[in-house]
């Protein structure tokens, strides 16, 4: 069985949790982000191969279509050209964010705030140095466990009569395991495809 450095398997652990529950957050959607950004390069080249690894093969010949629609409306002048962008923009973004379950709610403008996580591992990719983002995450991992556990540990002793308390225990024992839960089931192994998302903890 391999063995894992604690730092590196926190790291690994929220680097996947952070991509279960917020879907919406990822930058796919943005027209700075890198799915835009090989879809201009795609028209602008006349090459619909360096967006096509975004989309699943049985979506490759909707986006052949819209490609080949996109390309030959653009040259009609710079309004036909910009109509023809932003519909393949959309279309490739559309198709791709529903292939992960995520609802399209539009491309949003270049430089909306991605927070802290996306900058930071799209910087590790670009610098080909990990340790920054592994830092980053290890910190923010053990700040939640220990907060969600502190919480509940504080709450864990009452009397059996005293049901007030034993409520404010259950308040913070469910978001803990719940914590936990995510943890451990976003750093199952599940090779190349998306990790699965985690059971509802039954209490």
């Amino acid at each position: 069985m391999k063995h894992f450095k604690p730092a590196t398997l926190a790291a690994s652990l929220l680097a996947a949790a952070l991509l279960l529950p917020a879907p919406a957050m990822a930058h796919c959607d943005g027209v700075d982000g890198p799915v835009v950004t090989l879809a201009k390069q795609s028209l602008d080249k006349g090459n619909v191969n360096l967006v096509l690894p975004w989309v699943r093969a049985e979506d490759e010949p909707a986006i052949r279509h819209a490609f080949e629609h996109a390309r030959a409306v653009r040259v009609l002048g710079p309004e036909a050209r910009q109509l023809a962008d932003g519909y393949f923009f959309e279309t490739v973004v559309r198709i791709h964010r529903a292939a992960e379950g995520a609802p399209y709610t539009g491309l949003k403008p270049a430089g909306h705030d991605l927070g802290e996580a996306i900058p930071a591992a799209d910087q590790a990719l670009a610098s080909g140095k990990p340790e920054a983002l592994e830092e980053m995450l290890v910190d923010a991992v053990r700040k939640g466990l220990h907060e969600q556990f502190h919480n509940a540990h504080r709450q864990a002793r009452f009397e059996a009569d005293d049901v007030a308390a034993g409520r404010r225990y259950v308040q913070a024992y469910v978001p803990y395991v719940h914590f936990v839960e995510r943890l451990w089931t976003a750093a199952a192994p599940v090779g190349h495809d998306h990790a699965p998302a985690p059971q509802a903890h039954n209490h």
